[in-house]
């Protein structure tokens, strides 16, 4: 078969990563794919955007499977585009991954189907929701109410943070997508990544993933589209994943399809768990997240494609005794470029040189023996690279790599991860330091 993947970024280094190891898989292309991905796919530079030259991409080349990994792409409607050329695609349709492209409707769309969520308002108008704001005790969530690259959320400690955000939103800093603003309750505990594939009637869930979302240590600092990840999550246990997949998942899967629009494809949950344990939803993804994909893909011991296959033939119920995933945990640790996710400069050279010398490490809590570390796995997952007129491997993004480390125990992982992040060199390259400690409290 040949495959064709949407995006550019480590998630679809991971997907495409996934889908080389399956027997069934002849050919990837990926548009626009990056340096990375250029190693194992063929890289077609088309923006995920332009749904009529992917489609006749997948024409030309006789793909067989289509995976939309892109939240643009599918908020413009490429599965139903795709489908009226009679072309196969992974992803949900347009009014379906509505419950990503509009946080406005995902929250009336809980409130209908009794989904736990945090209380909220919507407004279209400045001034009510300054009103609103200023009658609430901080902190509170301020939200651009359509895409905005992951940067339209505010968790505000004052009326002035919020203000601020109000006015951005409204003065268009996020474009369209702040036209109109949600404000909700803020909800104190963890968060945890749940990812679903469903296929319009069946639901099956991979290992839960929690990521890093600010951009220094201790959370602090301003939103990114994350700076690391780790599972599986010790919080998220086998009862309190069933409970979430009887709350949440299931309810958000049956309610699409009363409405009429039937969920296929990935539904990401965005959970918070509250002080009391329990799962409420901070919000909904349509498709893989990133970078919790870098560490959910590696755990899962299933053929990606034949699941994405099954989603499209709506017979996933074959899987209904749940996915196998390999054992130990995986770490994903983001090295973004300095200056992200305000400016950064491009164009600067990667050096892998380092990564060939042999790493002596022993674990800080648990010392492993060196024949345990080095039964240990590294994968270096492309997410902002291309190659300079000279074929030299350079930065071309905030966030550059996604350093995943697999081992027997999450400390485990976490010392190599690190390891190889020092081992990795290029000028002014940043990354967290704290990545997978709150899976060790």
């Amino acid at each position: 078969m040949n495959v064709l993947v949407i995006g550019g970024g480590g998630r679809e280094h991971a997907i495409c990563w996934k889908l080389h190891q399956s027997p069934h898989v002849a050919h990837i292309f990926c548009a626009p794919g990056n340096a990375g991905i250029a190693e194992i796919a063929t890289c077609i530079p088309i923006k995920p955007n332009d749904i009529e030259k992917l489609a006749e991409l997948a024409i030309a080349q006789k793909i067989d499977l289509t995976i939309a990994s892109v939240d643009e792409s599918l908020a413009l409607g490429i599965v139903d585009s795709f489908r009226r050329k009679g072309l196969r695609i992974f992803g949900p349709t347009k009014n379906a991954s509505k419950l990503e492209w509009s946080k406005y409707f995902a929250k009336e769309f809980m409130l209908r189907h009794n989904i736990p969520t945090a209380s909220y308002a919507c407004f279209q108008q400045r001034e009510f929701a300054l009103a609103y704001a200023k009658s609430q005790n901080p902190p509170i969530v301020v939200k651009a109410d359509g895409l905005a690259l992951g940067k339209g959320v505010t968790v505000a400690k004052s009326f002035e943070e919020a203000r601020i955000a109000i006015h951005d939103c409204f003065d268009g800093k996020f474009g369209k997508a702040g036209e109109q603003v949600v404000i909700e309750e803020f909800i104190k505990g963890q968060e945890v990544s749940v990812f679903a594939i469903c296929d319009g009637t069946d639901v099956v869930t991979l290992v839960p993933a929690q990521d890093y979302k600010r951009l220094n240590e201790g959370d602090i600092g301003p939103n990114t589209g994350g700076m690391g990840a780790y599972a599986p999550v010790p919080l998220m246990t086998p009862e309190l994943l069933g409970r979430v997949k009887e709350e949440i998942i299931i309810p958000a899967v049956n309610g699409m399809a009363e409405e009429g629009n039937p969920y296929q494809g990935i539904l990401y949950c965005g959970l918070m768990l509250g002080e009391d344990g329990s799962p409420k939803v901070v919000e909904f993804n349509s498709r893989f997240g990133d970078p919790e994909t870098q560490v959910v893909l590696p755990l899962l011991d299933e053929d990606l494609f034949e699941l994405c296959w099954a989603v499209t033939e709506g017979n996933l119920g074959k899987y209904k005794e749940g996915l196998h995933r390999l054992g130990g945990a995986a770490l994903c640790v983001v090295i973004a470029s300095k200056g992200y996710p305000g400016n950064y400069q491009k164009g600067v050279p990667i050096d892998f040189s380092k990564l060939n010398e042999p790493v002596e490490v022993v674990s800080g809590k648990n010392p492993q023996t060196l024949e345990a570390i080095l039964r240990a796995k590294g994968i270096i997952f492309h997410a902002g690279t291309a190659r300079d007129t000279d074929g030299r491997l350079v930065s071309n993004g905030g966030r550059v790599l996604g350093v995943t480390a697999l081992a027997d125990s999450l400390i485990d992982a976490q010392v190599l991860a690190y390891k190889l992040c020092e081992r990795i060199d290029f000028e002014d390259k940043y990354y967290r330091k704290d990545i997978g400690d709150k899976g060790m409290v």
